[in-house]
């Protein structure tokens, strides 16, 4: 994991120059692939809503793209489990309310997945990998290993990824066909012009997207509150959910 250049013995002043440049300048990349078992009851829902068997998919902020593979993993719910059974990693989590059998019924297929990220990462190269795997904390084992089986399924076929602002590429990246575009917590890191920006996009009449977006909740607790967005249509209200995907409180 160290790549042969430090040892976990090290005292930390040895390596003092790299470390503090490194804290100076790395942005932290994790959007936890956990979160998948959150958002795929919203992307079927997406689905439906478009009427589309393959959509494609464009995700703001992806990191490295784990959540834009969500597809090739395999989850486990209450009413049944979706998702390749071969699949590299896994996923299952808290159901407060249950996900409904008939929403794991639709099997879309993506013809078509895309991030745009202002520094996005590349983990099909062990640099790229090592990055990801030193935003873990020590002793979170089973993440790390989520981790690991995550970059198995990108590396098997890698999404584009688009180096760039927001705002400004999203128009570019969109086709005119149904798409599911989503964000977990990449606007929390924007300035509001740029907001402003992709909410205009999203929002033109005609267009045939859902947005899947994780906000502020409807409770005191904290949570993310789960909504899909469609031009010239009353938002979605999906339901409450753990910050990192442990929890889902499905409200359709």
């Amino acid at each position: 994991m160290l790549a042969g250049e430090a040892a976990w013995d090290d005292p930390l002043e040895r390596h003092a120059p790299f470390l503090c440049e490194f804290v100076r300048t790395q942005r932290v990349q994790t959007n936890e692939v956990q979160r998948a078992w959150v958002l795929l009851p919203c992307f079927l829902r997406a689905a439906e809503l478009l009427g589309a068997d393959e959509p494609d998919v464009v995700e703001l902020g992806p990191s490295a793209g784990l959540n834009l593979v969500w597809d090739r993993y395999r989850y486990a719910y209450e009413a049944g489990g979706w998702g390749p059974t071969d699949a590299p990693l896994r996923l299952t989590g808290h159901e407060r309310t249950p996900v409904p059998a008939r929403v794991l019924e639709r099997v879309p297929h993506v013809r078509r997945r895309v991030g745009i990220d202002v520094a996005p990462v590349d983990v099909t190269t062990d640099e790229g990998a090592r990055l990801l795997e030193s935003f873990v904390w020590a002793g979170q084992e089973e993440r790390l290993d989520r981790l690991h089986r995550a970059v198995e399924a990108v590396r098997s076929n890698p999404p584009e990824l688009v180096r760039g602002d927001i705002g400004e590429e999203l128009p570019r990246v969109l086709e005119d066909r149904p798409t599911i575009v989503f964000q977990t917590a990449v606007f929390g890191y924007l300035d509001e012009a740029t907001v402003q920006s992709v909410r205009a996009t999203l929002s033109e009449p005609g267009r045939p997207l859902a947005f899947v977006s994780a906000g502020g909740g409807r409770s005191d607790e904290p949570a993310w509150g789960m909504r899909i967005f469609r031009p010239d249509h009353e938002r979605e209200f999906v339901g409450h959910a753990d910050f990192h995907g442990a929890w889902l409180d499905y409200a359709l």
